[in-house]
């Protein structure tokens, strides 16, 4: 699995980041195939339908940043990247401790982007 270091390096991959792909909006459009006609304009048709996008794991005590890439048969995770601790801290008052799966928002979001968009 690719660091934040190697990440910086996969244009391809990074060109073709969804940057407000969230996953429940991920699961809707590869899992929910049906629900697909009742919002937006993207609408998932084959496996070859892909989407790049990154989340926030937080069901273990640490954080951590993943890559996914998604299509209608699986998700795979692509690249793990370490929070900085300043952003760990906020992030985890903010979600008030709760373990889950979230969207990359806010600082984190903005930090990843100032990391890997140039």
């Amino acid at each position: 699995m690719m660091q934040l270091s190697e990440l910086k390096d996969e244009t391809h991959l990074l060109n073709n980041i969804d940057w407000n792909m969230t996953p429940e909006e991920a699961v809707r459009l590869y899992l929910e195939w049906g629900n697909n006609w009742a919002r937006g304009n993207y609408v998932i048709r084959s496996k070859d339908d892909v989407s790049y996008y990154f989340v926030v794991y937080a069901w273990d005590d640490l954080p951590v940043i993943y890559l996914i890439r998604r299509n209608s048969e699986e998700a795979v995770e692509l690249a793990e990247i370490k929070m900085p601790e300043n952003l760990k801290d906020r992030f985890l008052e903010g979600i008030g401790h709760n373990k889950g799966l979230y969207p990359v928002e806010g600082q984190i979001k903005d930090w990843l982007q100032s990391q890997l968009v140039h």
